[in-house]
């Protein structure tokens, strides 16, 4: 198996589901509208979006990406954003476990960056030339003799003062207990460019018995069924828990950082604080 390609155990019958309250379909319905509105609110202005500068570009993806968010009526809590507010200090790695397709929107809305995507979504109709318009990095998860030039374009934004988002684990996992081991590839390219890595763990809460099952979206779950959940669950609440970031030079290698980055990450899941800043 490729090792851009990590296989994760969990499946939409076993993980995907929710137990909890539910909005009422009207209710859901009206939700479900008002997110895709907002979502193609931003892919017709992406094509603007490069001929803003560098501060105003991030304020409008970071305020984008929150507004998708909470339009699809998920509530969001941030803890540990750096100082300075929703503009943290670029060049840096940002490394998320990865639950939901949610998860891309709220990094953005946190960190806004230049995404680490695989190539199929190039090609993808009008999302493909967008994506790649917004920068995205393709990295062809089938072909690993790619992977060599796939590190050079990471840390060749790194190096040029871009922040990079990556979910190193390369799938998503249910978000039931620690999920699929950091992959160090991405890790390396940090080291190349001297930039920090910058943990972030991702977390989903709901009022019912199954707090991750509403926003999971693994295996070969349909979009729209995972779309049709999260709008129907009540009091959905994602939470983002920005760590203290790791120098390139904290262990001997990729391997290690990448370690480092993983403990960080799930020793923030045991030991999370209570107190929270409401979005």
């Amino acid at each position: 198996m490729s090792a851009w390609l990590p296989a994760a155990p969990c499946t939409p019958q076993r993980c995907a589901g929710h137990g909890g309250a539910s909005r009422t379909p009207p209710h859901a319905a009206l939700l479900l509208l008002t997110g895709c509105l907002l979502t193609l609110l931003g892919v017709l202005a992406l094509p603007l979006v490069p001929l803003l500068g560098t501060h105003r570009r991030d304020r409008l993806v970071s305020g984008w990406a929150y507004a998708v968010v909470r339009g699809f009526g998920v509530r969001v809590r941030v803890t540990g954003r750096p100082a300075g507010g929703a503009r943290p200090r670029p060049g840096e790695l940002v490394v998320a476990n990865h639950i939901s397709w949610l998860d891309v929107l709220l990094v953005a809305s946190v960190f806004p960056a230049r995404m680490v995507a695989k190539a199929e979504i190039r090609h993808w109709p009008l999302l493909g030339p967008l994506a790649a318009l917004g920068g995205t990095l393709f990295v062809d998860r089938d072909r690993l003799r790619t992977l060599p030039g796939s590190v050079r374009a990471m840390a060749g934004a790194l190096r040029g003062g871009s922040r990079v988002a990556v979910f190193p684990q390369g799938s998503t996992w249910c978000g039931r207990g620690p999920g699929g081991p950091f992959r160090p590839a991405a890790f390396q390219a940090a080291i190349d460019a001297g930039a920090a890595v910058r943990p972030v763990r991702i977390s989903y809460r709901t009022t019912g018995p199954d707090a991750a099952g509403a926003a999971a979206f693994v295996g070969d779950d349909p979009l729209t069924a995972s779309l049709w959940r999260v709008v129907t669950a009540a009091g959905l609440t994602a939470e983002i828990s920005v760590l203290p970031p790791l120098p390139a030079g904290s262990g001997p290698g990729r391997r290690a950082l990448a370690r480092a980055a993983q403990r960080a990450v799930d020793s923030d899941s045991a030991n999370r604080p209570a107190a929270s800043v409401h979005h």
